[in-house]
């Protein structure tokens, strides 16, 4: 199929992605007549595309056309529409056009649902911060394909240093690559040889239940002092708020089997629930149930431009004092 939609956050994955997409489709020797590289959110720049995309292949191999940032799947004119309807059934088989974008297409647009019909769509998506299992899952896999071997307490202290961060994960792993011994990294390896930040929202929010405010007031600093987006903590701490008072909910209601509470929080890893259930030990399903509008709050100030420390702070406090 010589049409491709990519799209999602995680931009690391999908550059590797384009890069092999480069390296299978174009010859070396052609790539300066075969190759085009345009911005995607002008309406001249699209057409030129498609005009590029039908022009036949100049020497050996494919040719590739690259729409970056692309805007057709959230807007999309009438006459542009016309000219994606009469290319994109015609391209060329040794011709591919690529259309990448940071954002979920829009599936309600005209524009979309043609794209869709001739493109190969994939997705970039970056793993939630509260997803632990999943984030454990794909340093496990990542390692394995780049042939480094990790015990368990390895894998777990390089998924909690680098999060859903798909580059550092990969730049990590390249780092670990190159220790001489053939057995298996150990946690003190990665302690010393992995740039681990010991200061994350997932520690952020356990302070918080805890009650525990200079902790909590503490990390906030250290978060924003590296650079963490305000909004970022936000979204990990409203991710896992809402997965404690799922499971606490539906342990007050008398819910025991672990397969229905990991299904009602939409965990992919049942045995997580075990950990979760400790964490809610001692919570009330009600204080965790009023700690929702405060962080749907937080999230309203940051998006309407209020200073990302002084708002953190005012409502860290608010919930540690819910917690206390």
């Amino acid at each position: 199929m010589p049409v491709y939609l990519f799209w999602g956050e995680d931009d690391f994955a999908m550059t590797q992605e384009i890069e092999k997409l480069r390296q299978d489709l174009l010859d070396p020797n052609w790539v300066q007549f075969n190759y085009d590289k345009l911005t995607g959110d002008k309406a001249d720049s699209i057409i030129e595309a498609l005009n590029q995309a039908m022009t036949p292949v100049f020497g050996m191999g494919n040719r590739l056309v690259w729409l970056v940032e692309t805007t057709i799947c959230s807007q999309c004119s009438e006459a542009l529409l016309s000219e994606l309807q009469r290319t994109l059934p015609h391209i060329p088989t040794d011709s591919h056009l690529l259309l990448t974008t940071s954002k979920k297409p829009d599936k309600r647009l005209k524009s979309t649902k043609l794209i869709e019909q001739y493109a190969k769509s994939q997705e970039f998506a970056l793993i939630p911060p509260w997803k632990t299992d999943e984030i454990l899952q794909k340093v496990q896999s990542l390692a394995r394909s780049k042939g480094v071997k990790l015990t368990a307490t390895a894998v777990e202290l390089l998924a909690q240093s680098v999060g859903n961060n798909t580059r550092q994960l990969w730049n990590e792993l390249d780092k670990l690559s190159l220790y001489g011994d053939h057995k298996p990294i150990d946690h003190d390896v990665v302690a010393s040889l992995v740039n681990v930040n010991t200061q994350s929202s997932l520690q952020l929010a356990a302070a918080i239940i805890k009650g525990e405010t200079p902790k909590a007031l503490g990390l906030v600093a250290d978060l924003l002092n590296h650079n963490e987006p305000a909004l970022k903590i936000v979204a990990t701490l409203v991710g896992q708020f809402r997965v404690w008072t799922i499971v606490k909910l539906k342990l007050e209601a008398g819910e025991k089997d672990e397969k229905a509470l990991a299904t009602a929080a939409e965990l992919g890893n049942p045995k997580r629930v075990f950990i979760l259930r400790k964490e809610v030990q001692g919570l009330k399903g009600s204080q965790l149930l009023g700690s929702l509008p405060i962080l749907l709050d937080l999230e309203f100030n940051l998006k309407r431009g209020a200073d990302p420390l002084q708002t953190l702070q005012t409502k860290i406090v608010e919930l540690c004092r819910l917690f206390a």
